[in-house]
């Protein structure tokens, strides 16, 4: 069939065209079979291109056209939509990248480099030649959303698609909501507390009927596909009647021979196997933790309320998508890091909080007054190469110097921890007399009007010094004193020391130690392990698993704003999955050919989404697609001993055109 074919070959501002000459790909593709006209364009992606596109297609009756520019992740759907605005089927449009791919790959080489794009255009042009009108897959989508962790972003999404009509099912592990936020008071560049906050939040959820809240709940199983997710919910029960006298509660807590270290004040308290941890906290009435509880009987003599026969129980819940709030973890310094576990005076900056919280009147640890306080940033963050800079651990008989090894696997910067600390160093000069505080950093990045709380620190008296990256400062313990050295740069790398009373390990933000959710639903992880999503400007909340958003810290350390930001996006792109009861996906799938399967098995061991089963057909055994869970990827392809498996847009046939318009010589 002889097609009228559309090439446009993008110069995107000079990206492409200072090292491809674009001109010269023009000359040798625009006389290749089928393509009717072939233009150059500075940007592609323009709206007044993109108008000229759809009349060129309107006008000429193009039967596919070729795009040269940029990686598809960027433009795929701008020149599909371009496509179907001039009413040619958007499967007829071909892309082909000429800047990752060619220009930025070799840009030491611009004839090198023209070569290769005229290859890549040859190739694409080869496929669209072959390429087939396809209609979108179509399928139901129950209007309900999942949101796994009851943090501020998950409280957030819950009460934004509640506003859209949507039924919420919110699941949390823990048996209260708020997440780490609940574990702070004052916030900083706000006058609100953690707790207020999450009350406010957790008040707003119990006006909406249409969301469900449940905590102590662990997501045990998954199935299904975007628009049909079955999850299996186990729910630890409280062992207390939600009805109960408070009164009597406190007794029975008061009465429990058991005490564990308190996570909740990051174990520099303890409490009871029955408790609670603040009195606004949601929900508003106490817990037994079983797992420590040893069944004296002592609460159950006291207090009616306590109800030992409630078990575990397993719910299930169907929904379209399921959006991840799950959070994070504060960095955990390994025992000798800058004195961690091995000074008694060394905390890290989530426990130096609760403290501040604790305290009343003065300001003490462990029976010590606190005057002079060291805090040491990028503890867990911005981590150097391995090796580069070793422990230097020593001991003498009146001398301890605490290991200052940095290096890791997090080079991230955490970016709220400066933020956070140097805001605790005011809140503590304002609450307690006689508080000098020092600051030892690698750099302060307070970034937008987080500034000035830098600026209110420097006027209330606060001392910075800085390190180089691989010069971090050192920790002395010496005839029971606490020593901080550095070289400071701000002074020609002068060492200066600091007695320190109190040393604040500013630690910054890991992804959470349990990652079990997200290995149920296969969620990728990025090179800091955090969540990974598709694109981060394009695609910010999205994942490769359809139907699965992301939002909050689970995708990488983020402040409560930007938080709360990213929680309002996952929830209008979970909406957008259900809203209409129907979806529309990908028709670019794999196909087996029933006549010529055999089933082996090794295309289901293969298939990286689980949308590959075995079912029985005439007589056989053969495998099938799920076509609501197939990507496309085409792993399944080469392992088939029968070639029964074909990928629809990407046949045989189109591939090894495509292979031989890059094997052909170009003259």
């Amino acid at each position: 069939m002889n097609r009228k074919l559309g090439v446009y070959i993008c110069h995107c501002g000079g990206n492409i065209s200072d090292y491809v000459d674009v001109e010269k790909v023009k000359a040798a593709v625009e006389h290749e079979e089928g393509v009717f006209l072939a233009r150059t364009t500075m940007f592609a992606c323009s709206d007044a291109t993109q108008k000229e596109m759809v009349e060129d297609i309107r006008s000429n009756q193009l039967d596919g056209i070729v795009v040269a520019s940029c990686s598809p992740k960027l433009h795929l759907t701008t020149f599909r939509a371009v496509s179907e605005r001039a009413g040619l089927n958007k499967y007829n449009y071909v892309h082909a990248n000429i800047r990752e791919q060619v220009s930025w790959a070799h840009s030491d080489n611009k004839p090198g480099a023209t070569e290769k794009a005229i290859h890549l255009v040859r190739s694409a042009i080869a496929k669209v030649r072959l390429a087939q009108s396809l209609e979108p897959i179509t399928i139901p989508s129950r209007k309900a959303v999942a949101i796994i962790g009851a943090g501020i972003s998950g409280m957030r999404a819950a009460i934004e698609l509640a506003d859209m009509g949507c039924p919420v099912t919110l699941i949390e592990r823990e048996h209260f909501v708020g997440g780490r936020v609940a574990q702070w008071d004052l916030l900083f560049t706000t006058d609100q507390t953690g707790k207020e906050l999450v009350t406010r939040l957790y008040d707003d959820i119990a006006k909406r009927s249409n969301i469900r809240l449940l905590t102590g709940a662990e997501v045990t199983a998954n199935s299904g596909n975007i628009g049909d997710f079955t999850l299996k919910v186990k729910i630890t029960p409280r062992y207390i009647l939600e009805k109960c006298d408070q009164g009597n509660l406190q007794k029975a807590i008061d009465a429990c021979p058991v005490e564990v270290p308190d996570e909740f004040n990051f174990k520099i308290t303890t409490r009871k196997a029955i408790y609670h941890n603040f009195p606004s906290e949601h929900p508003q009435y106490p817990v037994i933790d079983i797992k420590n509880c040893t069944r004296c009987g002592e609460c159950e003599k006291i207090c009616g309320s306590v109800d030992f026969t409630q078990e575990e129980t397993t719910v299930e819940i169907k929904v379209g998508s399921v959006l991840m709030a799950t959070g994070f973890d504060p960095y955990t310094p390994s025992e000798g890091e800058f004195g961690y576990l091995q000074f008694d005076n060394v905390v890290t900056l989530p426990q130096f909080k609760r403290i501040i919280d604790l305290c009343e009147g003065k300001l003490t640890f462990k029976g010590k007054d606190i005057h002079n306080i060291a805090y040491i940033y990028c503890v867990g963050s911005r981590q150097v190469e391995a090796g580069a800079n070793a422990p230097v651990s020593q001991a003498t008989e009146n001398r301890e110097e605490a290991s200052r090894d940095i290096s890791g696997e997090n080079r991230y910067c955490s970016r709220y921890c400066c933020t956070s600390v140097i805001h605790s160093a005011i809140e503590t000069k304002k609450r307690f007399k006689g508080i000098t505080n020092y600051h030892f950093t690698r750099g302060i990045r307070t970034y937008g009007k987080q500034e000035l709380l830098y600026s209110e620190s420097l006027s209330m008296g606060d001392i910075y010094l800085q390190s180089y990256e691989d010069d971090p400062p050192s920790i002395i313990r010496e005839n029971g004193k606490t020593t901080v050295k550095i070289n400071d740069i701000m002074t020609g790398r002068k060492e200066i020391s600091v007695n320190a009373d109190l040393v604040v390990l500013v630690t910054g933000m890991v992804p959470r130690s349990d990652n079990s959710v997200g290995s149920l639903f296969k969620l990728p992880r990025g090179r800091d392990k955090f969540f990974n999503e598709i694109h981060m400007k394009l695609r910010p909340v999205e994942t490769v698993i359809d139907g699965i958003t992301i939002c909050g810290a689970c995708q990488g350390p983020k402040n409560i704003t930007e938080s709360v930001c990213s929680a309002l996006s996952a929830a209008t792109k979970s909406f957008s999955y259900v809203s209409k009861g129907e979806l529309e996906l990908e028709p670019i799938i794999a196909r087996v050919d029933a006549t010529l399967c055999t089933w082996c098995g090794k295309c289901m061991e293969a298939c990286p989404f689980d949308a590959v089963k075995k079912v029985s057909e005439a007589g056989k055994e053969i495998a099938v697609i799920n076509n609501s869970v197939c990507k496309g990827c085409g792993m399944c392809l080469p392992v088939c001993p029968v070639n029964a498996i074909d990928l629809v847009a990407y046949s045989d046939q189109e591939m090894e055109t495509m292979i031989n318009a890059l094997a052909e010589d170009i003259k």
